[in-house]
């Protein structure tokens, strides 16, 4: 059911209905003027300290936007998002792909970097448009697995029978369409050594509508353990319209778990790290991985040492029950798992 949204641009009142999840993406904030405008902030003062990017551009839906304390520069919601003059500086270590999605290739969108399962890049769009992502250079255009090349794709799972989960991962998996998304999953879940798929998602959390009666429909139809591993780096990204979505997942006997990035001025301390789990534990989400930041071009300022994470993680131990506290982790080019920092 749709309802009535009030949204100022330049002074100016403007109301209409919103529908569905992609009407709202349509009336996501793709301006950094606007962006500052909504949230009180004067754009005069903060002028030199943002940028406007040719390439990915700032990009955030009003859903997520509301989270945003007005008034505040220092937001942990909006350092996520607005693009800034850092972003523009070169910076040592700091490079175009820093996992080594591209060497892992193995076909159109196809990566393999662990054994017993494989991650498909379904689509390069996302809903938000995250500082850091370390994928913000990643040729979509020649990688994703799109309907010319989903057999080639399905043949390289099927004559594979050492894998057993695929992974959905992007961009978002969940920016395409339902019709989609469901003719994919089932035709990956006829494949008999295939028994879990995994979706790597943030839309749970910026885009709750997207979690529709449409979307569970399909998915009940998938007769494979399913996993959702959701993104959230702060408390304040889960109201109680996002916290229904995900419960509403576990109702449905979907396995959702919670990857977060540890960021300099985001959540670089222990309370927002506690409370986050808390939070997340309240709509019957387990945490997952904590991440030190992939060193990708433009995202340095958000880095925090290795050593300094160390810390934070050793005093959320103490704090939090242990099925609480995610696994500090880092991923390194080249290697065959994750790397446990703890």
């Amino acid at each position: 059911m749709g309802f009535l949204k009030k949204r100022m641009i330049t002074g100016i009142e403007i109301k209409h209905k919103d529908e569905s999840w992609q009407n709202a993406m349509i009336d996501a904030i793709r301006d950094p003027d606007e962006l500052l405008r909504l949230l009180n902030l004067d754009t005069q003062t903060y002028q030199k300290q943002i940028v406007y990017p040719k390439h990915f551009k700032l990009l955030a839906p009003l859903s997520f936007i509301k989270k945003i304390k007005k008034g505040d520069w220092n937001d942990p919601l909006l350092r996520q998002i607005l693009p800034i003059a850092d972003e523009t500086q070169q910076v040592n270590g700091f490079i175009n792909d820093p996992v080594g999605d591209l060497n892992s290739e193995q076909s159109n969108g196809v990566l393999q970097k662990y054994q017993g399962r494989v991650l498909l890049i379904t689509t390069g769009a996302c809903a938000v448009h995250c500082r850091y992502c370390f994928r913000r250079h990643f040729p979509y255009v020649e990688s994703v697995p799109d309907k010319k090349h989903w057999q080639q794709t399905l043949q390289y799972i099927q004559q594979d029978d050492t894998l057993h989960e695929v992974i959905l991962s992007g961009g978002d998996p969940l920016m395409l369409s339902d019709q989609r998304l469901a003719t994919m999953c089932a035709d990956l879940a006829a494949i008999p050594h295939i028994k879990t798929l995994r979706f790597h998602t943030r839309l749970p959390i910026i885009l709750p509508q997207r979690l529709n009666q449409a979307f569970f429909d399909w998915l009940a139809d998938i007769k494979l353990h399913k996993v959702m591993v959701i993104h959230a780096n702060h408390a304040n990204e889960i109201d109680d319209e996002t916290g229904r979505a995900l419960q509403r997942l576990t109702d449905e006997n979907v396995t959702v778990l919670n990857q977060s990035v540890l960021l300099q001025g985001v959540n670089d301390d222990v309370e927002s790290l506690v409370d986050l789990s808390h939070r997340l534990f309240e709509f019957k989400v387990l945490p997952y991985y904590l991440h030190l930041l992939d060193k990708v071009q433009g995202a340095a300022h958000f880095n925090v040492e290795e050593k300094q994470a160390i810390i934070l993680i050793n005093a959320v131990k103490q704090r939090l029950s242990g099925y609480l506290v995610p696994k500090l982790v880092k991923e390194v080019s080249g290697e065959r798992s994750k790397l446990s920092l703890e």
